[in-house]
């Protein structure tokens, strides 16, 4: 499952300032992450790396490449752009949407190969290698960071998809074992989790649309998430009546 669940709420507290409430802890809740952070890390490594390029510094491409083996070997404590974010930034600012981590994992170890491959070709003297992977490096962190665009981010999820990580077809629903109403007509069935963004975001636009709309919440009921094949929240499909599904929404 894309999120694990935490039932309590974090609170953060500036040194003299408010308190900030957090949905996940950055440190425990590993399986998610605030989307801000991502962009806070791409925006660093961007710099840096454009940096180095351009100024002929290269070992600070072996430095970023370090970091960002480390904070993924031994987690966001170690990871120095993130402690800027959780510790600095976000306190401030508040908590952004929550997001799967794992797109953003997959770029950060992306990124760290492309920037070990520029230290190890700038140390064997082939500096126009070394430059061009630093500045793809740079590039693409700088438009992750800028725009939202994580092509590295959406490899992993291409490539989750041809991996079958998508959840399997959903041809009926039990609505009674689900509490819905069966006599209603059409409802909506979404597979939720509390960390979920995306999900809130669906459940208001289904309710805005006037759908009736039963939320199953697969931290509470990973039984159900298990015997519908859900692997990936928000899953939505819009259910007649007798349990037969009609339409898969997400």
């Amino acid at each position: 499952m894309a999120c694990r669940s935490r039932n309590a709420l974090f609170r953060t507290r500036l040194r003299g300032g408010p308190s900030m409430i957090r949905k996940a802890d950055p440190y425990r809740d590993t399986d998610v992450i605030d989307a801000r952070a991502p962009r806070t890390n791409q925006a660093i490594v961007g710099t840096l790396s454009l940096l180095a390029v351009f100024t002929g510094w290269w070992p600070i491409l072996g430095v970023l490449a370090g970091q960002l083996a480390i904070g993924l070997m031994f987690g966001r404590r170690y990871c120095v752009p993130c402690l800027l974010y959780f510790e600095v930034i976000q306190p401030r600012i508040g908590e952004g949407p929550i997001e799967d981590s794992r797109p953003p994992r997959f770029a950060n170890i992306v990124g760290a190969v492309f920037l070990g491959a520029a230290t190890l070709t700038y140390l064997a003297g082939v500096t126009i290698i070394g430059q061009a992977l630093g500045l793809i490096v740079a590039a693409l962190a700088l438009l992750a960071a800028t725009t939202g665009l994580c092509v590295g981010c959406e490899i992993y999820r291409f490539a989750a998809r041809l991996g079958g990580v998508r959840a399997r077809r959903i041809d009926s629903v039990d609505l009674v074992e689900l509490g819905a109403p069966t006599a209603t007509g059409e409802v909506v069935v979404e597979f939720t989790h509390p960390l979920c963004t995306d999900c809130r975001t669906l459940e208001n636009e289904l309710r805005a649309a006037g759908r009736i709309v039963v939320t199953v919440d697969v931290s509470r009921r990973p039984e159900l998430a298990r015997k519908y094949g859900v692997a990936l929240v928000p899953t939505a499909v819009a259910v007649a009546p007798g349990g037969a599904v009609v339409e898969r929404l997400a």
